[in-house]
């Protein structure tokens, strides 16, 4: 495993404009967040996210703090990418396969500066773990749409 970068795949048995529509949608991530710490979307955000958009995030792991980021990232259908003040990315990859779409989540934080610190605090492992949870209810938030 990477010090600076996650990346985890799954088939998901839903079409990959449907997948990035639910993705692009701020409000809906904390629907679909499987770390647990999304609480939900700020009210400003935009109803749908595109190159250079902001929006904002009410999370909490251990206490509450709040989390302001800029699409980095955009590819209609495709691609979706966002990057946080701390620096590092956070990236969706939908890759159209027999049955469904390929899903693949990233954590990106190679390059950045004190990349020290994500694996001082656990990120990577941890990241696995919530990035595989969040692609399971990924697939459950397509599956009632």
């Amino acid at each position: 495993m990477s010090r600076t970068f996650v990346s985890v795949s799954r088939r998901i048995p839903a079409d990959a404009q449907t997948l990035f529509d639910i993705v692009a949608d701020p409000a809906r991530h904390a629907e679909f967040d499987g770390s647990g710490s999304v609480r939900a979307g700020d009210t400003a955000n935009p109803d749908r996210l595109a190159l250079g958009a902001r929006f904002g995030m009410a999370m909490k792991i251990v206490a509450d703090y709040h989390m302001d980021n800029t699409v980095t990232e955009f590819v209609e259908g495709r691609r979706i990418g966002w990057r946080p003040a701390t620096g590092h990315t956070w990236r969706y990859l939908f890759e159209p396969v027999d049955g469904g779409t390929l899903v693949t989540e990233q954590w990106d934080a190679r390059g950045t500066k004190r990349s020290w610190l994500p694996v001082l605090l656990g990120f990577p492992r941890r990241n696995r773990k919530n990035i595989t949870r969040t692609l399971a209810r990924l697939e459950q938030v397509a599956a009632q749409n």
